[in-house]
């Protein structure tokens, strides 16, 4: 019988081949850019976000194919995402997941091109899936709305304009990490649920899971940049305190974000008490909430 490791690690494998075969792009003329896309997403990353787009839309009864194609747009965003965080003029940093940041490997104006290649790529691959057309249009606007100015850029609009301020408050960080970092997560939630034709039950019941590890998942990371271990994070540590940037640890100290954490994933455990055969992924939510990297 197969364990929830190996569960795991076989969703794992699926939407990395897919992703592969999404991005075996050959053509010398803009070789370079399709190659800085492809080193982008594939030297690795948990793929938390597509992950939970297959678990929700088999949560829902749904065919986990019909998510794969959704999963793997949401992926190249969040990739895209990153690629943009890493530039000089946003967080600056030189290694991502052990290895250079694409911009230091290709250059900054191929690791631009290459992010806004690959928002755009998202949505060619979302409106290609093998699905009716409602459901693409309902999965499509949904990355749309958590990866543009009402989600994640809205996110991390407020984050830059957070590192202008000296007064930033509990409330404002969970309204900036609701954004930045659980749009996101809200979408891979509800693009599974879409995929599925959930009923309303299990979209209250997503949405309200999603909320609570949004913010649980941005949380651990703040803790992991005062704790963590820079070989196993594969990028530096510390660099909250030295850009001097609020973050749950700074405002609530590290036991009392540990306990936030702990508060908001238990939360989400709670809604996941809406779907049959949970055991899944109220493993996977526990392990995040243990995560070393």
């Amino acid at each position: 019988m197969q364990t929830v490791e190996e569960y795991y690690q076989s969703l794992y494998n699926l939407i990395n081949a897919t992703l592969c075969d999404y991005l075996s792009i050959d053509h010398t003329d803009y070789q370079k850019v399709a190659d800085a896309m492809q080193y982008s997403v594939e030297i690795g990353g948990k793929r938390l976000r597509p992950i939970l787009a297959l678990e929700f839309c088999k949560l829902c009864g749904g065919n986990i194919a019909d998510a794969l194609p959704f999963a793997c747009a949401l992926e190249m965003i969040h990739t895209y995402s990153l690629v943009h965080d890493d530039l000089p003029c946003m967080d600056d940093d030189d290694y991502r997941r052990g290895k250079e940041s694409c911009h230091k490997k290709f250059g900054e104006a191929y690791a631009v091109l290459a992010g806004d290649a690959l928002l755009t790529y998202a949505f060619q691959i979302a409106s290609d899936a093998g699905v009716d057309d409602h459901t693409i249009v309902k999965c499509t606007r949904a990355l749309a709305n958590y990866a543009g100015i009402y989600g994640m850029v809205g996110g991390q609009t407020l984050d830059l304009a957070n590192e202008e301020s000296s007064d930033v408050t509990v409330e404002r960080l969970a309204e900036t990490d609701k954004l930045k970092t659980g749009a996101l997560i809200r979408c891979a939630c509800e693009l599974g649920c879409n995929a599925a034709k959930a009923n309303n039950a299990q979209y209250e019941a997503a949405k309200e899971y999603a909320e609570n590890l949004g913010i649980a998942f941005q949380i651990v990371d703040d803790i992991l940049d005062v704790t963590g271990d820079e070989a196993t994070l594969g990028k530096a540590v510390g660099s909250d305190e030295t850009n001097g940037k609020a973050t749950y640890v700074t405002l609530l100290g590290l036991d009392g974000a540990k306990a936030k954490a702990e508060e908001l994933t238990n939360k989400a455990l709670s809604a996941l008490e809406t779907f049959e055969n949970n055991e899944n992924i109220v493993y996977l939510t526990k392990q995040l909430l243990e995560r070393n990297k």
